[in-house]
């Protein structure tokens, strides 16, 4: 199939070249436009308790006011609040009113004795934004606009005005974003430009994967923009900056796949056209199984319980599709179109294979002593997965995501100094009459004293709030820790516990709040790991056994593959809670580090195998395929390998905690997926196996179809 693929597109390489050019940009042009949510409560299902929660209080009390931005007041000089700054205080909060900024409905100044710091350093306004717009621009930029106002109005006064809470980190995450982007295309690009122009020895060739990058960003932009929309999935801030290195990344990794063959067939003799030809039906196959495994990997997140991976799967699977599909059509029509010179220039050796290459010697190592690089390259995975024994969670997305010295993160310090940590965000205790009966006034009594005997509580508002229609009361509670910290989620834990139980007969209690939400969240998280990492291993499984038409190898490969996971946590955990200081590592890593090692992984682990198996058909022993798949596919997985990990570090830039951990744990994880795992692990388990890797297809037999005939051209004298 692969062979008459590569005929066609050489036979037709400017038709398929219009054809992407046309078709990528009418899907950009006519794709809808997206914005990202940055409310984690709009990725849970309805039927978790924080979201129930939260209808009962849109229900029963649509007017309480739950500020969207948090005012913060403090003197320039550290000092104590005087009597002329809460006047000035006053005069900024009502000039906030007069100026009817767009969206605000509510402006309410701190109050004496509520939101006055103890100590007098702090006063805390709050401020109600419109929630209905949430997902548009128009929201954080109403935290701008206060912002922009606020410091005017501040002039002259000894004050220093600043603006926190959820809009104005929602404007803050937009800019870390927007920089995230623009830092991770360019670290990517150059990366790219660079490593591959020095692998090939050319200007143009380190330009190509950009280049044809750009086809499948644009086409996959589009395709992702209108599913999202159809489909009503969420989306989230963080989903472009991984999508443009998924792109990049995944791009090159096929591009390397294509360009190694590409050079192979041209050393072995083959014309410009028929090289590329041939490439294709040599390793057309991989990149197409390869492509198949990652994006099922990434698609079967469709069965989370989280809306951030049900919309960040399919836009990644969406993307590997396209990029695949660019790669097995566009990038050969395109080689097949520039003369070979041009494509490797100024370099002059392309031709020539060097003699003694060191993965020709690493291949002989491999070869020789199977075991030993099995039980080196298998011991490091082992010694690092113990290491992940270590692993602790955190919620605080907000502190992960962005510097610490943006305005949002500045203010939540102060809040913490001057009030109880959960003072800003405060958790509700919702009381509802079953069958919609009325609550009985003296059925409460005492209730709220025994939330406040929870561990973790700071305090219960004195008086609870009584819906209007008589059914529905809520209690205010005040933790003493942050609302997303793992503290306040386990004194939810007990508060859940404690209002279940005592909630008064003929009454059902449900826990709103951002703590409750994140502690959904870890149940969702939970639900997740138990569905859909078994179900993307096994439909993986099925891909590598049709692929490989083996029993065996499949079930060897996923191992090396869950062994590379639980290594990576392991690198990660020490790197950054052993090491480093960090309190948790983000919920979410373990998710991410699946997506891009067990699914990317598989790439490497793909190509090596397809290459073993390829030599293997070729009547070679199992020690001579090993030995020399390592020295043909070696070079391909290196570079890839290398490319993708420095892709992914790049995220370090960031300068944001979230996008450290995501950085260093999939680069780590790329590094020892191409070079622990494809390199030694898995062609030293197949060495070692011999032809029982195979069984019960026929693998080790020499393949004499037509194609393959076709494809295999006699080499030159001295040539590789």
């Amino acid at each position: 199939m692969f062979h008459r693929l590569g005929h066609f597109v050489v036979k037709r390489a400017w038709w398929v070249i219009i054809a992407w050019v046309i078709g990528s940009i009418a899907l950009v042009a006519g794709a809808p436009k997206l914005s990202a949510s940055t409310d984690e409560s709009e990725f849970l299902p309805k039927h978790y308790e924080s979201i129930r929660a939260a209808v009962v209080q849109q229900d029963k009390f649509p007017a309480e006011f739950t500020p969207s931005a948090i005012l913060m007041f403090e003197r320039t000089d550290g000092a104590a609040l005087t009597d002329a700054d809460k006047a000035d205080i006053a005069k900024i909060t009502q000039g906030l009113t007069d100026k009817h900024i767009p969206l605000v409905e509510q402006v309410i100044p701190p109050m004496e004795g509520k939101t006055i710091s103890q100590d007098g350093h702090y006063a805390m306004g709050m401020v109600s934004i419109d929630k209905t717009k949430m997902q548009t621009d128009e929201y954080p930029l109403a935290a701008k606009d206060l912002r922009d106002e606020g410091k005017e109005l501040a002039k002259g006064t000894a004050l220093k005005f600043q603006v926190g809470g959820q809009a104005a980190m929602a404007q803050d995450q937009k800019e870390s974003s927007s920089a995230t982007d623009a830092i991770t295309m360019l670290a990517t690009v150059v990366l790219i430009v660079v490593i591959v122009g020095v692998i090939f020895r050319g200007i143009l060739v380190g330009w190509l994967p950009v280049l044809l990058s750009l086809f499948p960003m644009i086409a996959a932009s589009g395709l992702i923009a209108f599913v999202t929309d159809i489909f009503d999935l969420k989306s989230s801030p963080i989903a472009s900056a991984i999508d443009i290195v998924v792109i990049l990344g995944v791009g090159t990794d096929y591009f390397l796949f294509l360009m190694f063959r590409y050079r192979e067939r041209l050393r072995a003799g083959d014309d410009r056209k028929a090289a590329v030809a041939n490439g294709v039906a040599r390793v057309g196959e991989a990149i197409a199984s390869a492509a198949g495994a990652v994006t099922v990997a990434f698609a079967v997140l469709l069965l989370s319980e989280l809306g951030m991976f049900t919309s960040l799967g399919p836009a990644l699977a969406i993307s590997v599709i396209v990029t695949a599909l660019a790669s097995l059509t566009l990038t050969p029509a395109l080689l097949s179109v520039i003369p070979a010179k041009a494509t490797f220039w100024p370099g002059r050796k392309w031709m020539q294979e060097p003699t003694g290459a060191r993965f020709h010697k690493l291949g002989k190592v491999v070869g020789r002593r199977p075991g030993i690089i099995a039980l080196v390259s298998g011991g490091l995975l082992v010694v690092l997965s113990l290491a992940g024994l270590g692993y602790s969670g955190t919620f605080d997305m907000a502190k992960s995501m962005m510097p610490k010295d943006k305005e949002s993160m500045v203010v939540m310090e102060a809040l913490t100094k001057g009030f109880s940590a959960g003072a800003a965000d405060p958790t509700h205790v919702f009381v509802t009459g079953k069958d919609g009966a009325k609550l009985d006034a003296a059925q409460l009594d005492g209730f709220g004293a025994k939330l406040g005997q929870v561990p973790g509580v700071a305090t219960v508002q004195a008086e609870h709030k009584l819906s209007e229609d008589g059914t529905t009361a809520d209690f205010v509670v005040m933790l003493k820790d942050s609302a997303a910290s793992n503290a306040a989620i386990d004194t939810v834990t007990e508060l859940r516990t404690a209002a279940h139980a005592d909630a008064p007969a003929g009454t059902e209690a449900l826990i709103g709040g951002t703590s409750s939400v994140y502690k959904d969240i870890n149940l969702a998280m939970t639900h997740d790991y138990k569905l859909v990492f078994p179900v993307a291993g096994l439909l993986i499984l099925l891909i590598l056994g049709l692929q490989l038409r083996s029993v065996v190898a499949p079930w060897y490969l996923m191992a090396s593959v869950g062994l590379g996971f639980a290594a990576t946590l392991g690198a990660t955990t020490l790197a950054f809670l052993k090491i480093g200081s960090e309190p948790g590592l983000m919920f979410m890593l373990p998710i991410f580090i699946y997506l891009f090692v067990v699914a990317i992984g598989t790439d490497y682990n793909i190509l090596i195998i397809a290459r073993l198996r390829e030599e293997a058909r070729e009547g070679r022993n199992p020690r001579e395929a090993a030995s020399e798949a390592v020295r043909h596919a070696g070079p391909t997985v290196a570079a890839a390998g290398f490319i993708l990990a420095a892709s992914f570090a790049t995220f370090m830039l960031a300068g944001n905690v979230l996008f450290a951990e995501l950085g260093f744990a999939l680069a780590i994880g790329i590094v020892l997926a191409a070079f622990v795992m494809a390199m030694f692990f898995t062609p030293a388990i197949t060495a070692l196996l011999g032809k029982k890797a195979w069984w019960p297809g026929h693998g080790a037999m020499p393949d004499h179809g037509p194609e393959a005939v076709a494809a295999r051209a006699p080499q030159p004298a001295g040539q590789a």
